[in-house]
């Protein structure tokens, strides 16, 4: 069952679901927490390789990932990031969530961004019960114009959907979970098992 914004309200009252910061009674709307996008990005270099392996080795992954991915650049509102067509660059949210073991979350886009072309997930728009952290935004121009991208600005929205019991093995209690306590803009870390 989709949570609404009264039960999203009683849930962050009651710190059972944790964003900080705190959101404004206005970002709560419907089924959504309006979210905000971060000040750092991750940028793709023009390729040094022709190609990612992604059944490589984990060592040889990273190094693939650190010839063509960027480390993390911060930008401000009066130093924006300029999204080019057909660009994909990482992000991550301003919030940090942590969510209780009987609730998953779910990432959208805001509407009115993508009627321009903005995506903000390519595909990774579960938040598993028990996360910690940022969440990643795998921000991609599908549209003809360039976009500027200002750190706080409206990127998309949260909802919540609330389980039928606590899960046994919570993201935050697995030992193999990549992306514990997330902050920032991690990279890929597909080989890490």
């Amino acid at each position: 069952m989709r949570l609404c914004d009264i039960d999203i309200e009683e849930l962050l009252n009651k710190k059972e679901l944790i964003i900080i910061p705190y959101p404004k009674k206005k970002l709560i709307n419907g089924i959504t927490v309006d979210i905000h996008l971060g000040n750092k990005f991750r940028i793709f270099y023009d390729y040094k390789s022709a190609c990612i392996d992604l059944s490589a080795s984990k060592k040889n992954v990273e190094l693939s990932l650190s010839e063509v991915m960027s480390e993390e650049i911060v930008f401000s509102k009066e130093k924006p990031f300029f999204l080019q067509p057909g660009t994909l660059v990482l992000s991550s949210t301003l919030e940090n969530i942590i969510l209780p073991n009987n609730l998953v979350g779910w990432l959208d886009g805001r509407s009115s961004l993508a009627r321009l072309g903005l995506m903000v997930h390519a595909t990774s728009h579960r938040i598993d019960p028990g996360w910690e952290g940022n969440i990643v935004l795998e921000i991609f121009n599908s549209g003809k114009l360039t976009l500027v991208l200002k750190p706080n600005m409206k990127i998309a929205a949260l909802s919540f959907e609330m389980l039928s019991k606590s899960v046994s093995r919570p993201y935050s209690a697995r030992s193999e979970a990549k992306y514990k306590q997330q902050n920032g803009v991690v990279y890929s870390r597909i080989n890490e098992e």
